[in-house]
């Protein structure tokens, strides 16, 4: 895996996180919002660009939280706050290597 892939995950978890705000307001308006169906397509087309495997992974950690990618500041898990080991600075600011969190699951990304 590549930080490449890295980067469409999260795109892919932005454009999912538009999608429910959508849906929440179209709950909320009694209506259908335009736009809904391009952001549908787009997301199924970034889909089609991440490995399946790591997609699978995002999909299984969705259910259980709204947002599955979580920065790391400072060498702590800003999804769980919970502090990382020394090991995974090295690993994770890698290029080949994407890292979750031990303690929540979420997978993880170090901000520059």
């Amino acid at each position: 895996m590549t930080k490449n892939q890295l980067e469409l995950l999260v795109l892919y978890q932005d454009i999912s996180m538009m999608l429910l705000e959508a849906e929440q307001e179209e709950k909320k308006a009694g209506f259908k919002l335009k736009g809904r169906e391009s952001l549908e397509k787009a997301r199924d087309d970034l889909g089609k660009r991440i490995e399946t495997r790591l997609l699978r992974t995002f999909q299984r950690l969705n259910t259980r939280y709204i947002r599955v990618i979580a920065p790391v500041q400072d060498g702590t898990c800003l999804g769980c706050f919970a502090r990382l080991p020394t090991s995974y600075e090295a690993s994770g600011r890698s290029d080949q290597t994407i890292m979750t969190c031990e303690q929540c699951g979420r997978i993880l990304y170090w901000i520059e």
